[in-house]
């Protein structure tokens, strides 16, 4: 009885001791068990604060990409918009959309800070200006500059239509009457009096047409309209007088209507420029030295009472001419090299007459003006991606006109040179304005030429 009480105080202390040593660990269970839940709470906060900023993100990366998108097809636009004002690589529409591209990315840059998606934002910006500047090294045109020859340096794109209208004021005093296009013949039409000084103001506005017929060809018509104002310095040869006289004229009209047409005959390559080749044709719609009444009562040659000058001033060449040209353009960065070369020939006629006063007319027989070879060069520069100057030389050599086959006397080969500066600036995508001086390098060049012209392009 006694070995049974024994051993139920033997498990009771057993039981007890269990107890004891258990109570600790379910104690340290109900401590843990309120942290772990606390902790699980934070990492749902977190996890819904994290999908919102991505959330976030995505968004601010579909309006990047729309506005890249946007850019894209503006930059597209603007660069075929500007085909016919330049386009070779580094043109003003591939850095503005170089640029545009490189501001987009910068904010998705900026916005992405801790997480895999931000770091996607600045690898997309980081390939729109490479995509961007690429293009424009596919194209095949000649890069813009500021016109300053009568031959544009750029063909019109296919399919577009370019209008251009302008204006042209020119001064000349000298002792010759001749220029290209509007030539006075000394030796003919002058013939009782000395010449002393010639002073010409010729204002010609003008409206040209061109009409891109491929990417590669382009044609032109021209429709000048000429206002000439003359003043002669003259002293008679026959009459013994000492006293310079002034003789006046004045005359405006339509003058010689020209059509022209130009072919890229190749694309810049390494080393190798871009070269157009052109012909023009200049008609006689203006009204010829010929076809104005001169100061002549019978036959200027053997009348003493005339001075023989035109009592009215011509507004055309009175002769047919074809021009043919070639071209060239050189691209350096940030320099652009151009220049050419043309030959005019100029048709002569036969049974020419000219007229006298009082509605009689003088035989003259067959007139054949003297040909012009002609030479330009200059360098154009980019100030900005609006405006860009231009420096150029252009020379002119005529030859001497024959009448009946045989040198005039007094006509000589003439040699004209002039000095040109322009400059252009970019008043929107199709508009232009190109403003140009040139300044005569000979007695018989125009001392002063001012030119205005204003391309559209539609």
């Amino acid at each position: 009885m006694q070995e049974q009480n024994s051993g139920g105080w033997r498990a009771l202390a057993l039981g007890a001791s269990l107890a004891a040593a258990s109570m600790p660990a379910l104690a340290q269970s109900g401590r843990n068990a309120v942290p772990t839940a606390k902790r699980v709470d934070a990492l749902q906060q977190a996890l819904e604060a994290q999908g919102r900023q991505i959330e976030a993100l995505q968004r601010q990366l579909a309006d990047q990409e729309a506005r890249y998108r946007e850019m894209q097809q503006k930059a597209n636009a603007a660069q075929e918009a500007r085909k016919p004002t330049v386009r070779a690589p580094g043109t003003a529409e591939a850095a503005a959309a170089t640029a545009g591209a490189a501001a987009a990315a910068a904010p998705a840059a900026a916005s992405g800070t801790t997480t895999g998606a931000a770091a996607a934002a600045p690898d997309a910006g980081a390939e729109r200006p490479v995509r961007v500047g690429v293009a424009p090294a596919k194209q095949e045109v000649a890069p813009p500059m500021a016109q300053i020859f009568d031959e544009p340096s750029i063909l019109t794109p296919r399919g577009r239509f370019a209008l251009e209208p302008s204006f042209q004021y020119s001064y000349s005093s000298n002792d010759r009457v001749a220029l290209v296009g509007y030539t006075v013949i000394p030796a003919i039409l002058i013939g009782l009096i000395d010449v002393r000084e010639v002073k010409r103001n010729m204002m010609v506005p003008a409206l040209t047409g061109r009409w891109g017929v491929t990417n590669k060809m382009e044609l032109e018509a021209k429709l000048p309209y000429v206002i000439r104002s003359d003043s002669t310095v003259s002293r008679e040869v026959f009459t013994g007088a000492a006293v310079d006289n002034v003789f006046d004229t004045k005359g405006n009209g339509i003058g010689d209507v020209e059509l022209a047409m130009r072919y890229q005959l190749f694309s810049a390559r390494e080393n190798w420029p871009y070269l157009v080749g052109g012909l023009r044709f200049k008609s006689r719609t203006g009204k010829d030295p010929f076809e104005v009444p001169t100061d002549c009562v019978t036959r200027c040659l053997g009348n003493t009472t005339g001075t023989g000058l035109p009592l009215e001033a011509p507004t055309g060449s009175g002769f047919y001419s074809w021009q043919p040209s070639l071209t060239f353009l050189y691209p350096s960065d940030p320099a652009v090299f151009f220049g050419g070369i043309s030959y005019t020939y100029n048709v002569g006629r036969d049974n020419v007459s000219r007229m006298l006063q009082n509605g009689e007319s003088e035989m003259l027989g067959s007139i054949k003006p003297g040909d012009v070879w002609g030479m330009n060069f200059g360098m154009g520069l980019s100030i900005n991606e609006r405006s860009s100057f231009s420096i150029g030389v252009e020379l002119y050599s005529i030859g001497p006109t024959k009448q009946n086959d045989e040198t005039v006397r007094g006509s000589v080969r003439t040699q004209l040179a002039s000095l040109l500066l322009g400059y252009s600036f970019r008043m929107s995508d199709r508009t232009n304005v190109n403003v140009s001086v040139g300044a005569g390098l000979t007695r018989d060049t125009p001392d002063l030429t001012l030119t205005l012209r204003v391309p559209m392009t539609f």
